[in-house]
């Protein structure tokens, strides 16, 4: 169990925490990020005044979660505006930066779209900025308002699953207010439980191989009062086997038309798991991570990562601000690693899929794609 005095007081809500903000600097426009590089040591920020220095961001993971990286990449394409450099150009950098999350390019094109548009109608530079930027500030409100959709019906959704009131919840990886416009996602859902007095104990997996349960969830829950404990990734199977697990709640980074859901390395062992106990295994994402586009869980690329984060333990938070520190080897210099970002979850193993719009359970391509278009018609554009 977390440490008491790490904790917040009972019923008081620590404050937002200051993950992603625009700032006016005397030099000119930044996007200020809390560096997540450095947590749980240092709560530090980092200036970004270049789409270069938030490409650098976004692949070292200073700033990471795929509703997140959606509002960094609308912001990122504000900055370039701002500072009169190639839009096109930088909205191509900020795409690529990182190849599975989705939300990135759907932020960065939104953005992107509204300041072409500006230009096309005739709008000057400056004004045309100033469209792209408040393009950003918008889908940044849009997605603080569904972390508490998405809450609400994944709490909706526990109950109707559980008996009970005292839910044991496992996650894997972060998906709190530090890859989110709001509360988060799975995270938020957890969270919602806690508040109302229905959650018995938090499961965080610590997350190999850079440790964002440890690190980042568990720094999110200790904030929040939450009633939780760390585990390393494989020992989620004793938990499952004890009847200690009443259900799995993840994010995504992408899910393709037909249901199957991308996330971080590891989510696809704890739904085989989920299957075999007979234990809810259930998503919460955003309808901007579902791709249609992408037919199904084989179309979806999935990032590979230097073997270095898997020879090597690493401690970034004492290096500089976005960067690497090196680490310590473990294992024989040379060693080759098999280290992709994440892995793929088919929809036969997934319960139900939460989002802002409604739940998709059983989760089949044409719910999704049903729920994809009531979520259309209540988009801000």
């Amino acid at each position: 169990m977390a440490d008491q005095d790490a904790q917040s007081p009972v019923g008081i809500e620590p404050p937002a925490l200051p993950v992603l903000r625009w700032d006016e600097l005397p030099e000119g426009p930044a996007l200020v990020l809390l560096d997540q590089t450095r947590l749980p040591a240092e709560e530090a920020e980092l200036v970004c005044t270049d789409v270069p220095t938030l490409v650098r961001a976004i692949r070292t993971l200073a700033v990471r979660g795929a509703p997140l990286l959606g509002i960094a990449g609308a912001y990122g394409v504000a900055l370039a505006a701002a500072r009169g450099d190639d839009v096109a150009e930088a909205a191509e950098l900020l795409e690529r930066a990182r190849p599975t999350a989705v939300n990135l390019g759907y932020g960065v094109r939104r953005a992107a779209g509204v300041y072409g548009a500006a230009i096309g109608k005739g709008a000057d530079p400056g004004r045309a900025a100033e469209a792209a930027l408040s393009e950003a500030r918008a889908l940044h409100r849009e997605d603080a308002e569904a972390s508490g959709r998405m809450a609400r019906y994944g709490l909706a959704l526990l109950d109707e699953l559980l008996s009970g009131g005292g839910h044991q919840l496992l996650t894997h990886c972060n998906t709190g207010a530090l890859v989110s416009g709001g509360e988060g996602t799975a995270f938020a859902v957890a969270l919602g439980a806690h508040r109302e007095g229905r959650l018995r104990r938090l499961w965080v997996d610590e997350t190999r191989p850079l440790l964002q349960g440890a690190r980042l969830t568990a720094y999110e829950a200790a904030r929040n009062g939450m009633p939780y404990n760390l585990l390393t990734d494989n020992a989620a199977g004793s938990l499952f086997a004890a009847g200690e697990v009443d259900a799995v709640l993840i994010g995504a980074d992408r899910i393709a038309a037909d249901g199957s859901v991308a996330n971080k390395v590891g989510s696809y062992p704890l739904a085989v798991l989920a299957k075999y106990h007979h234990v809810p295994f259930i998503v919460v994402a955003p309808t901007t991570t579902v791709d249609l586009d992408t037919a199904n869980g084989a179309s979806i690329t999935v990032e590979q990562r230097s073997a270095s984060e898997v020879t090597e333990l690493t401690l970034p938070q004492v290096g500089v601000a976005g960067g690497d520190a090196g680490g310590v080897l473990v294992a024989p210099v040379g060693t080759p690693a098999y280290n992709p970002a994440f892995d793929i979850t088919p929809p036969e193993l997934v319960t139900a899929i939460v989002t802002e719009e409604g739940v998709v359970s059983p989760v089949t391509g044409v719910g999704l794609a049903e729920l994809c278009a009531r979520s259309s018609q209540v988009t801000i554009s």
